[in-house]
């Protein structure tokens, strides 16, 4: 494409976040982990993070916040974007992952972590007042996520096991 400039492009870690501007592109690679963007359409500037867990244990003391949580991981990317005058009451979010990686090892009442990550997601922003515009939540494997700053625009692909088993087969690389 003529006249379009390169992305910087950003890969998040597990318990990482990131707020940029239409200048970048972070991507991630999710299991259990949920990653929530937020996205201002009119300054083009937003955010992603890649969660663990929804919430510290009740006993583990609140020195500095930490992106491995998600309540801590949301409230990091609302000060950032605050701090570059976005209110979070005008972002759109989008919600991925959540994904179940080991479907055979759970008992029946029980709830995975991933199911936990994602419907802690939804509750945060709700509780924010933050509107969800899609969510790519759940199912068995890991999910591929790219989120363009530029335009608002993500893309997850979900892989199942046995298609990570498959194309590690024929190709030899790991996705």
């Amino acid at each position: 494409m003529k006249g379009r400039r390169k992305l910087i492009d950003v890969f998040l870690q597990p318990g990482e976040l990131f707020v940029g501007d239409a200048s970048y592109k972070v991507r991630t690679v999710l299991g259990s982990c949920v990653s929530m963007t937020l996205w201002h359409p009119a300054t083009r500037i937003g955010g992603m993070s890649h969660f663990l867990l929804p919430a510290r244990s009740a006993s583990e003391p609140v020195a500095v916040l930490d992106g491995r949580y998600g309540d801590e991981a949301l409230e990091l990317m609302l000060r950032e974007l605050k701090q570059s005058g976005v209110p979070a009451c005008q972002c759109q979010s989008k919600i991925f992952g959540g994904g179940n990686m080991f479907p055979g090892q759970m008992g029946t009442d029980s709830i995975n972590i991933g199911q936990r990550n994602g419907e802690a997601a939804i509750a945060m922003l709700q509780r924010h007042g933050i509107p969800v515009m899609s969510q790519s939540l759940f199912g068995v494997g890991h999910r591929q996520v790219i989120f363009d700053l530029s335009s608002g625009d993500v893309w997850s692909r979900l892989i199942a096991p046995s298609e990570y088993d498959e194309a590690k087969v024929t190709t030899g690389d790991l996705l």
